[in-house]
């Protein structure tokens, strides 16, 4: 009998990739992939261990997955991604329904973990978290088929205090442009429109492999392939962010006017015990830039609050900050306590209700901005990928270059019958805290 595997990602975008890559190496080997945990023989849980909620998430997620060897087809449970490879240890030794685990430099082994565990073996191979994205290796989309993630480089050299990634990343390496030029055709071969780049740093791209600034030259060749609409890019370092880069946003049609560009706090004392680059008026000034020369430019970023030493002046200071800038989209995240990390042994660290208290009132304060910077929108003819039909309502719904896939808002559609994966023209009449509603322009 064929094995039937089911493959369950959590976290980021980039572990979504790795996940993809699995599904391909399991399909290639022979065994059906299958969308339902309850049909599956294997289970493969593509961990996050990022922060402590995340940790939480991805050991409830293989309990609960562990159930199906009871009432289920579960053969084998393989755990993989960033939790294995910081705990591998405590996770073979407290969790015995774990058949196997692989870590992030690893994951391209999947068949002979999945191999191995079939035999009863509980094979562990969680080696030096430094994963080859230089190899050709097949690769099965769970995005829809329009849109997909591109790694341009993988783990990170910032040594933010507070942040866990180089210890189940590693150091920073980037792609070569041939090898990103090649998956990107491929993509584009199936279908693909829409390519967002990710890395944990992507604007320090190129740096280590040619020892310059790559990034602008990689997304205007990125948009020259055929097939592609739309070249969107994430988690964008301030520290890097060139004056080239911008004038690519500005003047490539293709490239998405969506800048991602974590900030994390506004306080000068406190992105110094970060370990950020840059003040406050730096942020301020590179903003100002941006805006400036990226005219109708969405700008996203992300904040965390209770950082330990985050004092009641630092986070009314950080309010303000926010209903100055006006950013267009904002998460907003409560400081976790990494073990192993430096911040986890600062002084003064924050209660977790004041954290929470913080967090909540920051997203209410963005709510408000959210509604006005959308209602700017109202009037203007701009370019929605359609993603899917509401028939109850008889409205399409879909994305704006200023919108990223599942973390933005939508542009709800009516007008005349669209294709799924199109881009249509729509004229903006109503806005609403995250979302937009429009008509299609003939």
């Amino acid at each position: 009998m064929t094995e039937k595997v089911k493959v369950v990602t959590l976290g980021c975008e980039k572990n979504l990739v790795d996940s993809e890559i699995m599904s391909g190496l399991v399909h290639e080997r022979g065994y059906t992939l299958v969308s339902e945990k309850e049909e599956a023989t294997i289970i493969i849980v593509n961990t996050c261990g990022f922060i402590d909620a995340a940790k939480e998430e991805s050991v409830n997620t293989i309990l609960d997955m562990a159930d199906l060897k009871e009432t289920a087809n579960l053969k084998a449970l393989i755990v993989s991604g960033c939790l294995t490879q910081r705990y591998k240890k405590e996770l073979m030794e407290e969790m015995p329904e774990i058949d196997g685990i692989v870590g992030t430099g690893d994951f391209d082994k999947i068949n002979d973990i999945i191999d191995e565990a079939l035999k009863g073996r509980k094979p562990v191979m969680v080696g030096n978290p430094v994963f080859n994205y230089e190899k050709k290796l097949p690769r099965r989309m769970a995005t829809p088929r329009y849109t997909a993630y591109v790694k341009i480089a993988e783990g990170c050299d910032n040594a933010c205090t507070f942040c866990s990634i180089p210890i189940m990343r590693g150091k920073f390496r980037s792609r070569s442009v041939e090898s990103i030029l090649d998956e990107v055709q491929q993509l584009a071969s199936q279908g693909v429109r829409e390519i967002s780049l990710i890395a944990q740093d992507s604007t320090n791209y190129g740096t280590d492999l040619y020892d310059k600034f790559m990034l602008p030259t990689l997304m205007n060749k990125v948009s020259e392939v055929p097939g592609i609409e739309w070249v969107r890019l994430h988690y964008a370092y301030p520290g890097f962010f060139t004056d080239e880069l911008i004038d690519v946003m500005a003047n490539n049609p293709k490239v998405c006017k969506y800048v991602d560009m974590p900030l994390q706090h506004s306080e000068d004392s406190i992105l110094k015990r970060m370990r950020r680059p840059g003040r406050q008026r730096d942020a301020r000034e590179l903003i100002a830039k941006i805006r400036a020369r990226i005219p109708g430019v969405s700008l996203r970023t992300s904040l965390i609050v209770g950082f330990p030493g985050e004092t009641e002046q630092d986070f009314e200071n950080l309010k303000q900050f926010v209903s100055e800038i006006g950013f267009d989209r904002l998460g907003v995240f409560t400081y976790s306590k990494e073990e192993d990390t430096p911040a986890s042994r600062l002084p003064d660290q924050v209660p977790d209700d004041v954290k929470e208290y913080r967090q909540n009132v920051l997203m209410e304060v963005q709510r408000e901005i959210a509604n006005e910077r959308n209602g700017h929108r109202i009037g203007q003819v701009i370019d929605v990928l359609i993603e899917k039909y509401d028939g109850r309502n008889d409205i399409y719904v879909g994305r704006s270059q200023y919108d990223a896939p599942e973390i933005d808002g939508e542009v709800f559609v009516g007008g005349k019958q669209l294709k799924i994966g199109e881009i249509a023209k729509v004229r903006i009449t109503h806005s609403f805290e995250f979302d937009l509603s429009g008509e299609v322009v003939a």
